[in-house]
């Protein structure tokens, strides 16, 4: 079952690139006490992540800060060494938004939006969402029906909920 509006968001141990390499990141840490958004793409490098959602996010980031938002945060099913390669690509890291892997799919799975499309290649990956996240509680949840659709869970819609 899919996490949904009101539940606790569980804790996940996510991965990113320190100074000294990959590093582990407690998602429980970064939500307790503030208010986040986070949303999640199907892949990095891929067309209408690359193209629509992280720079909805970029366009909004200051906006959702202005409203009182801590943090932006973005997940994919990736490695860290893409995702910190796809954050300078897009301009997303330089924005502020803080990029985090979920290699394994494990935060993913645990949340219930893993969906699989063999056919494009993209097996365990996450559906595209936004959800705003205040002290560990999930406040909004927005799923797109189809991965390659972005339209409710893009910076602009988020910020609208705000």
């Amino acid at each position: 079952m899919s996490i949904q509006k009101g539940d606790v968001l569980p804790g996940a141990t996510l991965l990113r690139i320190g100074d000294s390499g990959p590093e582990a990141v407690s998602l429980g840490d970064k939500m307790k006490g503030r208010k986040v958004v986070i949303f999640a793409v199907p892949g990095a490098y891929t067309g209408v992540c690359t193209t629509a959602h992280v720079p909805s996010f970029i366009r909004t980031i200051g906006a959702l800060k202005a409203k009182g938002v801590d943090e932006v945060i973005c997940i994919s099913v990736n490695d860290p060494f893409v995702m910190k390669a796809w954050g300078e690509a897009t301009g997303a890291t330089e924005a502020g938004i803080t990029l985090l892997a979920d290699p394994e799919s494990a935060f993913t799975t645990a949340i219930g939006m893993e969906f699989s499309a063999p056919p494009a290649g993209l097996l365990k990956r996450s559906a595209r969402y936004a959800m705003i996240v205040e002290d560990g509680i999930v406040t909004v949840l927005n799923k797109e029906e189809s991965p390659g659709v972005c339209e409710t869970s893009a910076g602009e819609a988020i910020l609208e909920l705000l």
